[in-house]
C-alpha cells in the first residue's frame, strides 16, 4: 500500500487511544480524516477540534461523500469492532482498502528505525518514557502512544521521521505486523486468553515477535522471562541494572549499570518498582539511538508521567487520590506495592471496575487475592468493552471471592457518597473501562470536601 496514493482515511473506532494517535498522524501529513465511534468522549472531542468529522451511529449514510471513493480512501479499524458492524461490512464488500490499526502502524514505521515496546503490562509508560528521553536528546522521531503523555499532553508526537516509537500490542497478535530495530518485552503474564486459549500459545506469540527484530537489532527482556536478549532488572546482575536503590522524599535514587559504564545518583520520580523497570528499559533502548547516556539519565528525572498511570489527582492535607489504568491482577499488585512504599501505614480504599467478562472469568481468584490486600474495596460492575455477558460472570461473583470483609458492590451513582462515608487516607481508582470518566467528578467532589 502506497500512502502517497491515499487522500482520505476513515477510522471505524476512531476514539480508541491507539486509533486516535493514528488519526492525528494522518491529519499531520495533510490527509482528509473522518471516523465513527459509538460514544462521545474527551478524546473524540479533541479530534473534532482538529477538524475531524466524527459520527456516533453505525450508519453508512452518515459518512462524508469524499470517503466513498475506494481508490483514494484507506479504512482503518480496530479489532474491538464486531464483524457485524454495517460500516465495516460496507467498506469490506465494496473494494476498499480495509486494514487493522496494527497493519497501518507497520506500514508507517517500516522505513524508520523502529523502537517497539511489547509486554502484557508497562507498554504505555515505557513507550512514553522512551519518547520523552528521545525528545530530551534531540532525536528526530514520531511516537504513537497508548496513553496521553503528561510531558506532551498527547498520545502522538512528531519530531521527525527518522525514528519511530510504537507499542507492540499482543492483543489479537497485532505486534506481529511490526518490524522493530530495537524491541523490548516488559512482561508475559497470562492475558487475552479469549484470543490465545492458553498461556503457552501466548508465549509462542511473544517468541515470534522477538524473532521479528531486524538482524542487526537488539531485544531487551526483563530478567527471568523465558526469551533470550539483553536483560534488565533491579539488584539482580542484569546487563542493564539498577543498584544501590534508595528512596528520598518520594524520589528513587540509584546507580544505573550498563555493559559499558555506571551512572551514579540517577533520579526517577514515578512511584513503584514496575515504573522504575519501565524507566530502565526505556533508557537502555534510547541509547541505541546514539544519544548520550548522561543526557538520557537526566531525562529520567524530568519524566512527568502518563495520564491514568499512577496519576496523583489530589495530594493535600494528608489525603491522597491516585488514578490508575490497572486491569490485571499483576497490575493491581504493582499499584498496591507502590502505594505501600510511598504511603506506608495509611488507610487505603480501592475502587475497581473489572474490564471484560472473559478476563474476570480467567483470573477471578487472582483478582480477589490482589484486591483483598487493600484496607477496603468498592467494586463496580464489569465493563464489557467488546464482549457479550457470560453466564455467572459478574462483579457479585468476584466480590464473593474477596477475603477482606470490608468490601461492597456499588453503582457509579453511589460511588462518591460511599467514598466520602469511608474517609480514607488514600483513595485509588483502577480499571481500563469508563471509570476514567468518573475520575474528574470524584476529584471535584473530594477537593470541595477537603
Amino acid at each position: 500500500m502506497d500512502l502517497k496514493q491515499i487522500h482520505n482515511v476513515y477510522f471505524i473506532g476512531i476514539g480508541g487511544i491507539g486509533m486516535s494517535a493514528l488519526a492525528r498522524y494522518f491529519v499531520y501529513i495533510k490527509k482528509n480524516v473522518a471516523g465513527y465511534d459509538k460514544t462521545k468522549t474527551p478524546l473524540t472531542e479533541e479530534l473534532s477540534q482538529l477538524g475531524i468529522h466524527i459520527h456516533y451511529s453505525d450508519d453508512v449514510k452518515a459518512i462524508d461523500g469524499r470517503f466513498m471513493d475506494s481508490r483514494k480512501t484507506l479504512v482503518v479499524y480496530t479489532p474491538a469492532v464486531p464483524d457485524s458492524h454495517s460500516e465495516y461490512q460496507y467498506f469490506f464488500q465494496n473494494g476498499f482498502t480495509v486494514k487493522k490499526r496494527s497493519e497501518v502502524l507497520g506500514i508507517i514505521t517500516k522505513d524508520t528505525f523502529c523502537f517497539a515496546v511489547a509486554g502484557t503490562h508497562g507498554k504505555t509508560t515505557t513507550s512514553s518514557i522512551l519518547a520523552h528521553l528521545l525528545n530530551e536528546s534531540g532525536t528526530p522521531f514520531t511516537a504513537f502512544l497508548g496513553g496521553v503523555s503528561e510531558d506532551f499532553n498527547s498520545n502522538f508526537l512528531f519530531k521527525g521521521s527518522e525514528y519511530s516509537v510504537v507499542e507492540a500490542d499482543e492483543y489479537d497478535r497485532s505486534f506481529l505486523r511490526l518490524f522493530p530495530d530495537v524491541a523490548c518485552i516488559t512482561s508475559m503474564d497470562a492475558d487475552h486468553l479469549d484470543i490465545y486459549g492458553t498461556n503457552d500459545e501466548m508465549v509462542r506469540s511473544f517468541e515470534e515477535f522477538a524473532d521479528k527484530t531486524k538482524p542487526n537489532g537488539k531485544l531487551f527482556v526483563r530478567k527471568g522471562l523465558p526469551i533470550g536478549g539483553l536483560t534488565y532488572g533491579i539488584e539482580d546482575g542484569s546487563d542493564y541494572c539498577i543498584e544501590n536503590l534508595k528512596i528520598e522524599h518520594g524520589t528513587y535514587i540509584f546507580d544505573l549499570k550498563t555493559p559499558e559504564t555506571t551512572l551514579m545518583g540517577v533520579k526517577f520520580n514515578k512511584p513503584g518498582e514496575h515504573n522504575l523497570l519501565n524507566g530502565l528499559v526505556a533508557f537502555a533502548m534510547a541509547i541505541e539511538s546514539g544519544s548520550s547516556p548522561t543526557i538520557l539519565a537526566k531525562g529520567l528525572e524530568t519524566f512527568k508521567g502518563v495520564q491514568r498511570r499512577f496519576s496523583y489527582k489530589i495530594k493535600e492535607g494528608g489525603f491522597v487520590f491516585i488514578d490508575d489504568y490497572a486491569h490485571h491482577p499483576t497490575e493491581i499488585n504493582a499499584v498496591y506495592q507502590a502505594i505501600s512504599e510511598m504511603h506506608p501505614n495509611k488507610k487505603v480504599l480501592a475502587v475497581f471496575q473489572p474490564h471484560l467478562f472473559s478476563r474476570t472469568r480467567d483470573f477471578v481468584d487472582a483478582f480477589a487475592e490482589s484486591l483483598s490486600k487493600f484496607d477496603s474495596i468498592l467494586l463496580l460492575d464489569i465493563y464489557p468493552a467488546r464482549e457479550e455477558p457470560l453466564a455467572g460472570v459478574n462483579s457479585s461473583w468476584l466480590l464473593g471471592k474477596i477475603t477482606n470483609p470490608k468490601k461492597k458492590l456499588v453503582s457509579k451513582e453511589e460511588l462518591i457518597t460511599e467514598i466520602k462515608s469511608q474517609s480514607p487516607d488514600v483513595l485509588v481508582t483502577m480499571g481500563a473501562g469508563d471509570i476514567g470518566l468518573e475520575v474528574s467528578k470524584i476529584k471535584k467532589e473530594l477537593e470541595n470536601a477537603h
